[in-house]
């Protein structure tokens, strides 16, 4: 396994190749936020995660980036549209985006929808957007001029195409995702397995059922709020009782408060459990599942 500690910017990035053989064609996985709804630091907090000066720290809300090649092209799914798109894409550099899916429709995870337009420049085809459809109702209620499939003037709207999700696995650009129900509190949202990875955030639960969909991974992100409780998130603790039972080989908290210092906090994980950060990358084998 290698760490290779990168700046870029003023973010941290951190290239984590997890694969035993060399790998002509890995999926990275870029972490754009790795906050809590409010973000941190909180508006009016004066907590030392708030005010610390470590870079980790600083977390706006979550979501992130897929990338991978097909043929000879980089293809970007974004998973969720926070309302820090605009400032996420700058400071990681992205330029193109090829679709986009949705664990579901809270504000921190859709409110920065309008801030894909610049990605439909001199695109000839809608962004394709996938959602469960309790989900992507929610969505297109909320930007109405994205779906239309008017163009008002040019430059003016997203333009963007709505595709349900049934449940099973959907092929983008040669990579497959499969939803993973998971429960959000008493909401039934979605994770996404791809590849030897999978993405879980907003999550109290997650089903037995689910978990069968969930072995044999390289990298696991799963929410991990704080430690005391909370009715619609995990805390360490319980996040920690599903990496044991998983078994990934690596695991990534996200979704994390002020409650938790990142430099502290790694420091009472097991070694192969970290805080994701604003900016980390990570290198995955493309493998199967």
């Amino acid at each position: 396994m290698l760490w290779e500690p990168v700046l870029s910017a003023s973010l941290p990035i951190t290239r984590v190749a997890l694969v035993t053989m060399p790998d002509r064609h890995p999926i990275t996985i870029t972490v754009l936020g790795s906050g809590t709804s409010v973000g941190v630091p909180v508006i009016g907090c004066d907590c030392p995660v708030c005010r610390s000066n470590d870079p980790r720290d600083k977390r706006q809300r979550p979501s992130v980036l897929v990338s991978y090649l097909e043929g000879s092209r980089t293809r970007n799914v974004l998973i969720d549209t926070t309302p820090d798109l605009r400032q996420q894409a700058l400071q990681t550099g992205f330029r193109s985006l090829d679709a986009i899916l949705y664990t579901h429709a809270h504000a921190d995870h859709i409110m920065g929808l309008d801030d894909v337009r610049p990605f439909n420049y001199g695109r000839q085809q809608p962004i394709p957007v996938y959602a469960a459809a309790d989900t992507l109702e929610r969505v297109e209620r909320v930007f109405p001029y994205a779906f239309s499939g008017e163009v008002p003037h040019p430059g003016g709207s997203p333009r963007l195409a709505g595709h349900v999700l049934n449940g099973d696995p959907v092929e983008l650009f040669g990579l497959s995702f499969r939803p993973v129900p998971i429960k959000h509190g008493p909401l039934d949202i979605l994770g996404y397995r791809f590849g030897r990875a999978a993405y879980l955030t907003d999550h109290t639960e997650v089903p037995p059922q689910s978990r069968e969909l969930l072995g044999d991974l390289d990298v696991l992100f799963l929410d991990a709020l704080r430690h005391e409780p909370h009715p619609m998130h995990s805390t360490v603790e319980q996040a920690l009782a599903v990496v044991e039972q998983l078994k990934p080989r690596r695991a990534f908290f996200t979704h994390i408060s002020c409650r938790l210092p990142h430099e502290e906090t790694n420091a009472s994980l097991p070694e192969h459990v970290r805080l994701a950060y604003d900016g980390m990358r990570l290198e995955i084998a493309r493998g199967t599942h």
